[in-house]
């Protein structure tokens, strides 16, 4: 059947929204949009962990790059618009109203941090996720069993718990607690009760303790004796979930007429946008979709009949149907991978932007414009200097948690850190270190794996680094002495949403068939260099041994 699909990806600094002709996988259009106060900071405290973002960054980004993309395609295309898909990051939750409003959106808290989306790097709920694992060990019920048995503080009730405990107005306005990926499709198909709010099993699997073992939802008293704030939540959750092949409804006339689009127009189910990308990057049982970017989101599919009994500890969850349709999906990630580098490209880029506009030489528009050139190819070329760089087996080593460790076993209290500098470091030898620090916690995953009885087959790169960086994946590839194939798609998030999209219209029954139809295979390959193994299993050990002192030293 032929027809168009609009795939909506929402990164941690963007949405980019594409369409896709659902018979070849080809793009006809694609548009990005930066977060305006993101892109200002506003409403963030990076110091204490605080990452908060605005809905209406949400609502402006969706409603421009959608039609941003209908004037690319062109009439007929329009047209022939079936369905539109949306994945998210996550977990980033928010309070809504009774109507599903986030409260951010209205006049009282419009500039309140607390009443806006808590994005999933937002670590200020450390102490409720404590609060949550305690609770959780001297109760009768494991309700942390299939979420790796560590609760997080990136996560859903950690963070409602937290909002709850410090904000009075906002804990008095709150209905209930809603993730992004969901609040999307409801306010495109036009819902007006919090209730109607579509869950999907991707994120209240992963996330918020839902599984079908328990019955759904954790009990109501297990939140009320960790604390009163809790109670009567989950009776505002519905206990259905859907997964993202699921159609939640059509667009409403409201938002039809908003988009330039019928309302016949299909939505599916959310998502998360690490599982929707591991499908658009033609994700395999047993091969990790490393979805590589700020962070990493590690994906993993392993038909039901083989995970019978089976409890994978210390990941992000494993969930059946959260990333294809009957099978379970696991979750595995580093909190920090891109960001990591990102930070230290701004630490170089710390006199471009705060000397170089004070100085008399030069203009202000041309000290932008320089900051803007060389901040965008420091870490192409510390890349370049740091390849050249000769094997030490003594030269600076760090630990990647500079955003705290997500997998294995959560800990978001955990800080980075570099050790073996002297006189002679210098930018690409901390750069390198910094990048196999990365690499190395990578491999903590795949061992996670491994020990747990889940063999790793082959490691599958998508997202921006593994597209822009041989650098940094052929150390990868070295580290975990695996090959690595990367997705040529440089949009497999919204790729995927896209395929979700066509599921959801009907064009292809389920969504391995959309996979092969629309998915535009692999263009690049990196092959592990044998004759490295044994100095990086030394360099490897080493890294070992410093997270432990790391992870044994009082913050």
């Amino acid at each position: 059947m032929k027809g168009y699909c609009i795939g909506v990806d929402y990164g941690t600094d963007s949405v980019r929204t594409i369409i896709v002709d659902a018979s070849t996988g080809e793009e006809v259009a694609a548009a990005v949009f930066e977060y305006p106060r993101w892109k200002d900071g506003l409403f963030c405290d990076p110091a204490h962990n605080r990452f908060r973002q605005h809905p209406l960054d949400y609502i402006e980004g969706l409603e421009e790059t959608v039609k941003r993309c209908l004037t690319q395609a062109g009439t007929t295309v329009r047209s022939q618009i079936k369905a539109i898909s949306i994945d998210t990051t996550g977990s980033t939750p928010v309070a809504v109203d009774e109507s599903g409003t986030p409260l951010a959106l209205h006049a009282a808290f419009s500039q309140d941090p607390d009443a806006m989306f808590m994005l999933w790097k937002d670590h200020t709920a450390v102490n409720e996720a404590a609060a949550i694992n305690a609770h959780a060990a001297a109760s009768g019920t494991d309700y942390l069993r299939y979420v790796g048995g560590i609760y997080s503080s990136e996560w859903f009730w950690a963070k409602l718990l937290h909002v709850l405990r410090r904000n009075g107005a906002v804990r008095k306005a709150c209905y209930s607690w809603v993730e992004h990926c969901d609040w999307m499709p409801f306010l495109l198909t036009g819902g007006r009760h919090a209730q109607d709010i579509r869950r999907s099993t991707c994120a209240a699997g992963h996330k918020a303790l839902w599984a079908a073992e328990f019955g759904g939802w954790p009990a109501n008293g297990f939140f009320t004796s960790l604390d009163p704030l809790l109670d009567g939540f989950t009776d505002r959750l519905p206990t259905p979930t859907f997964t993202a092949d699921t159609p939640v409804g059509t667009l409403s006339a409201a938002w039809a007429q908003r988009l330039g689009l019928h309302e016949q127009v299909l939505v599916g189910a959310g998502a998360f946008d690490a599982h929707v990308g591991a499908v658009g990057g033609q994700i395999e049982p047993y091969y990790l979709s490393k979805v590589i970017g700020t962070s990493t989101c590690d994906m993993l599919v392993v038909p039901k009949p083989k995970m019978d009994g089976v409890v994978v500890r210390g990941i992000c969850g494993q969930v059946d149907g959260s990333i294809i349709p009957g099978m379970i999906g696991l979750e595995a990630g580093q909190s920090a991978f891109g960001d990591t580098y990102a930070w230290f490209r701004n630490l170089l880029s710390w006199p471009l932007q705060h000397v170089l506009p004070q100085s008399p030489l030069i203009s202000a528009d041309a000290a932008r414009q320089l900051l803007n050139d060389v901040s965008g190819r420091i870490l192409t070329e510390l890349g370049r200097k740091a390849a050249e760089l000769p094997f030490d087996e003594g030269s600076e080593l760090a630990v990647d948690w500079f955003n705290g460790r997500r997998t294995p076993d959560a800990n978001q209290l955990l800080k980075g850190a570099i050790s073996e500098l002297s006189l002679g470091s210098d930018a690409p030898k901390i750069y390198r270190a910094l990048v196999e620090s990365t690499c190395f916690g990578a491999r903590k995953i795949v061992e996670r794996f491994h020990r747990e009885g889940i063999p790793v087959k082959g490691i599958i790169g998508v997202g921006g680094i593994p597209r822009k960086s041989p650098f940094v994946m052929q150390m990868l590839a070295d580290v975990l002495q695996m090959p690595i194939r990367v997705h040529r798609s440089e949009q497999t998030c919204a790729l995927g949403a896209a395929m979700f999209a066509a599921t959801v219209a009907g064009i292809y029954p389920r969504v391995e068939e959309a996979m092969a139809a629309m998915g535009s295979g692999f263009d690049q390959q990196y092959e592990p260099r044998a004759f490295l193994r044994q100095r990086f299993d030394a360099r490897y050990a080493a890294y070992s041994d410093l997270c432990g002192f790391c992870e044994q030293t009082p913050p």
